[in-house]
């Protein structure tokens, strides 16, 4: 699905700042939003979008088979069929919103949570998996989708897509890049260095931040003195915060920083105020650190049912749509269970394959000691 939409090009309204007693203290952030947590649809002066009811239907489906693969996947590892997931539970708008933002030549560089952006490039989900279950380091070809492997070393991505974007502006293309990363990845050092470049060099790149309150165990008030979005003004370049469970918003927002860095006018910083529901990962127990009542307040704002009643206030989805959706969503979870359990493993030389493209020296020795131990155990004697 393709949605169009129309993002307004206004500059952004800068934040004020009003006078505390004996300090000054930032006024509320701005937050870009269109669709309440009532579904009641809003306006705001800088960014907008126009869907057909059709293109509404599309990005709820979206946002609801991404979470049944998401909860299928957790279940998968509960059950002992993947080492580790890390899920997106509560992040589906600011995921979708920004995904169906993009153009088919823009480029995207994920962590190794956006599932739902990888939905959205047309990778199938099952592929996800793999490096999840231990049979491969990523199921899918980058070139194939625009849609880099997953990184799981914090914040490294942006880096690469910084220096991706700056040589597209070389090449001349008008295509964009985005790099998603999490609050906890903005304290990296990487994420500063990107910063640095891509202003510099005026690269093609929307940061996409998706703030979910919570850097495994340590809350935003731990890592940062502003709001996350106003770092940017500090490289030189503008920042906006949305709405991160508004799904119409992210896709405004999202579509106009794209636009931007498209007519040369350099990175954007888009912060996506969501929360995580669940664990930072399947190892991790967030009820160790953080509160039932914080979570309880934040499903109330779930970005699902948000768009749900929107779609039922307006008459846009009758309960037959509904209904299919479900049952699309129950055959998705079979796929996804019946193609993990069957994934075979890895042959073991292929650890070496793809790691330089003409060949390295040390890793052809290593490639024979690893060939030469292998062997050992087959000795003639029935090992």
């Amino acid at each position: 699905m393709t949605v169009e939409s129309t993002a307004a090009r206004k500059p952004r309204r800068s934040s004020k700042r009003t006078a505390g007693a004996g300090a000054k203290k930032a006024a509320e952030p701005e937050l870009v939003q269109l669709l309440t947590p009532e579904g009641e649809r809003v306006e705001h002066p800088d960014y907008d979008v126009d869907l057909s009811p059709e293109e509404l239907r599309g990005l709820y489906r979206d946002m609801v088979l991404t979470r049944r693969f998401d909860a299928e996947a957790t279940a998968l590892q509960r059950q002992g069929e993947l080492g580790l997931w890390a899920s997106l539970l509560g992040q589906e708008a600011a995921q979708i919103g920004s995904g169906r933002a993009l153009r088919d030549d823009d480029y995207v560089f994920p962590t190794y949570r956006e599932h739902g952006v990888a939905w959205c490039r047309g990778v199938d989900p099952t592929n996800l998996l793999g490096m999840f279950r231990g049979v491969n380091h990523g199921g899918w070809d980058p070139t194939t989708n625009n849609f880099h492997l997953y990184t799981i070393v914090i914040g490294s991505q942006t880096l690469h897509a910084t220096g991706y974007a700056m040589g597209v502006a070389k090449d001349g293309a008008d295509s964009a890049v985005v790099a998603y990363f999490g609050d906890g990845a903005s304290s990296q050092g990487d994420v500063a260095e990107a910063f640095t470049f891509s202003a510099v060099y005026n690269a093609p790149v929307v940061f996409f931040c998706q703030n979910n309150q919570w850097a495994i165990s340590e809350p935003t008030e731990k890592q940062m003195r502003v709001p996350l979005y106003q770092r940017a003004q500090g490289f030189g370049f503008p920042g906006v915060r949305v709405d991160g469970n508004d799904v119409l918003a992210c896709l405004a927002v999202t579509r106009s920083a794209l636009e931007r860095a498209r007519r040369g006018e350099g990175p954007t910083l888009v912060e996506a105020f969501t929360y995580r529901m669940g664990a930072h990962t399947t190892s991790d127990d967030p009820t160790k650190y953080r509160a039932d009542e914080e979570r309880e307040a934040w499903e109330a704002k779930d970005p699902i049912l948000r768009l749900r009643v929107h779609l039922e206030k307006a008459g846009h989805a009758d309960a037959a749509f509904f209904e299919e959706l479900e049952t699309e969503s129950e055959t998705l979870g079979k796929r996804v269970r019946e193609v993990v359990r069957a994934m075979p493993d890895p042959e073991p030389m292929a650890i070496f394959d793809n790691i330089y493209a003409d060949g390295h020296a040390l890793v052809d020795e290593e490639r024979a000691q690893f060939a030469a131990y292998q062997a050992s155990f087959s000795d003639g004697e029935g090992n």
